[in-house]
């Protein structure tokens, strides 16, 4: 755990030493349009479901990481918490739970679309600073 500490401590004192582009949300976008484009290139709709899973649950494992590091505000955990919640919302309508039906095989590659779209529009209703999305591009990389 002090090795990752250390290694996070180092790519922060780096990243924070170079512009981050625009504090870091397109590489947030990036990686949810990387899904999509997998999605989009395969035929399988199994392995569509599959694809779109693995991005939320590598993407809610970094931003539970994040939440339990210390390392960030209080408004970065309520900013963080409420983009998990979002996510966790996207993850309900893909496999038909809480109260959501299931996303159909047919409009798998549009529910890929539709997910970078309102993750996109997430990234401008919550609020987290530069620190908190480099943790959380920091963990994604990691974990994937």
């Amino acid at each position: 755990m002090k090795a990752l500490i250390t290694l996070l401590s180092f790519f922060l004192i780096f990243a924070l030493a170079i512009p981050v582009n625009a504090d870091g949300k397109d590489d947030l976008k990036q990686y949810f349009n990387k899904a999509a484009d997998k999605v989009k290139a395969t035929e399988n709709a199994d392995e569509k479901r599959e694809i779109l899973n693995e991005s939320f649950n590598s993407m809610s494992k970094a931003l539970d990481k994040v939440l339990s590091s210390g390392l960030i505000s209080e408004s970065d955990r309520i900013g963080i918490e409420q983009y998990k919640a979002a996510l966790q919302e996207k993850q309900n309508e893909l496999e038909g739970s809480n109260g959501y039906e299931r996303v159909q095989d047919m409009q798998l590659n549009s529910f890929a679309n539709y997910v970078v779209q309102d993750m996109e529009q997430a990234d401008s209703t919550v609020t987290i600073s530069v620190i908190a999305l480099l943790l959380i591009i920091i963990i994604v990389i990691l974990l994937v």
